[in-house]
C-alpha cells in the first residue's frame, strides 16, 4: 500500500520538464521527507502526486492502481485520496470563508456529510474559531484549519508541501505532531516536503533529496 510516482516527466507547458524520470514511493502509515533547493521542481512534483497537475509521461498509481485524469476528472475511487498542505495558508483560502466552511469545503464538494467539530478539534481549533474568517486568526491557527480541511477529506495520503514555511518553530511542532499522530492513528501516508532537514531528520522514517530521485537534474 503506497503513493508512488514512477518515471515522471512534469513541467510548465511549451518549456522544458522541470522533473525528468522522478520515482518515489510513500507507504502508507509511514512519514517520507523531500528535501531539494528552491526552483527545482518539489512543488512540481507534489502537484503531480496530489493529482492536480498531470504528468508529461509517467504513472502516479495509489495502493497499485494506476490514476488516471486530475482534479475532478480522476476517477471515482481515487477521488479524494490524496489531499495536500500549502505553503500559505492565506494564499490557499478564500479570506470570505469563515473556518467552519473552510473545513467542510472537501465534503460540500463531495456532497457528504462532515463533523468539522470533531476534525477541528483533532487540530487543536476551539468551537469558537470556527466562526472567525482568515484575516481573525494567526498563520499557525489558519494552517491548522487547512490541515483539518485536508482531513475532512478522508485520505490515504498527505502531501505537506513547505506547510511550516511561514510558522514560527513552536507552531511548527505542534503542526507535525498533529501530522505524525494522523500517520499512526489513521494509516495515512505523509509526504513531507521542507528545506529544513533537521526537522525531517526528527520525523521522517527515510528522507530524499530531489536530485536523487531523477535522472536528469533540471532547472525551472
Amino acid at each position: 500500500m503506497s503513493l508512488e510516482a514512477r518515471g515522471v516527466v512534469a513541467g510548465y507547458r511549451r518549456k522544458p520538464p522541470v522533473l525528468t524520470d522522478v520515482s518515489i514511493s510513500v507507504p502508507a502509515g509511514t512519514i517520507v521527507g523531500l528535501s531539494g533547493p528552491s526552483g527545482t521542481g518539489k512543488t512540481t512534483l507534489a502537484r503531480v502526486l496530489a493529482l492536480l497537475d498531470a504528468p508529461r509521461a509517467g504513472t502516479v498509481s495509489i495502493d497499485d492502481q494506476v490514476a488516471t485524469g486530475t482534479r475532478f476528472a480522476v476517477q471515482g475511487d481515487l477521488r479524494g485520496a490524496v489531499a495536500m498542505l500549502f505553503q500559505s495558508p492565506r494564499a490557499s483560502t478564500d479570506p470570505r470563508l469563515t473556518l467552519r466552511s473552510i473545513i467542510a469545503q472537501p465534503a460540500e464538494v463531495a456532497r457528504r456529510p462532515v463533523d468539522v467539530e470533531g476534525v477541528a478539534a483533532r487540530v487543536g481549533l476551539t468551537p469558537d474559531l470556527l466562526t472567525r474568517r482568515p484575516y481573525q486568526v494567526s498563520d499557525g491557527q489558519l494552517q491548522r484549519a487547512c490541515l483539518a480541511r485536508a482531513l475532512a477529506q478522508e485520505p490515504r495520503y498527505l502531501i505537506c508541501d513547505e506547510a511550516t514555511a511561514m510558522l514560527d518553530a513552536a507552531t511548527t511542532a505542534t503542526l507535525v505532531r498533529l501530522v505524525e499522530a494522523e500517520a499512526a492513528a489513521q494509516g495515512v501516508g505523509v509526504l513531507l516536503i521542507s528545506h529544513d532537514e533537521e526537522l525531517l531528520a526528527a520525523c521522517c522514517s527515510q528522507v530524499s533529496a530531489l536530485a536523487d530521485l531523477r535522472r536528469e537534474p533540471a532547472q525551472r
